[in-house]
């Protein structure tokens, strides 16, 4: 039986003994899935993906990755009271994108006379 593209993640991951930036990851994935070019350029955002939502891969600074076994809880686990969202900035945006149609329908509403 053939393995899956996450579990020659996890064995590449074992056998390095460390942390990897995600182009090596996959290089080494893809090598030993035995992808064509074609395989390799059409599979790299389902392998990103899936490396993502599996527990236990851990995506660290840089977009490295290692697993999630090597890592203390603190280490893998990201403080959310510390991210902000500024809702002035978005209604900011949203006021921008109505200026920006209006003037988008004014030219449009000008050809046409």
């Amino acid at each position: 039986m053939k393995k899956s593209m996450i579990e020659v993640a996890y064995q590449v991951l074992t056998n390095n003994n460390g942390a990897m930036p995600f182009v090596d990851l996959w290089k080494d994935v893809s090598q030993e899935m035995g992808f064509t070019q074609t395989q390799f350029e059409d599979n790299i955002a389902q392998f990103y993906t899936d490396l993502s939502i599996d527990g236990r891969f851990l995506n660290m600074s840089q977009n490295t990755w290692d697993l999630r076994s090597r890592h203390t809880y603190s280490e893998s686990v990201m403080d959310t009271d510390s991210i902000a969202i500024d809702e002035d900035d978005e209604e900011d945006d949203s006021e921008l994108i109505e200026d920006e149609l209006d003037e988008v329908e004014k030219e449009i509403e000008e050809e046409n006379e």
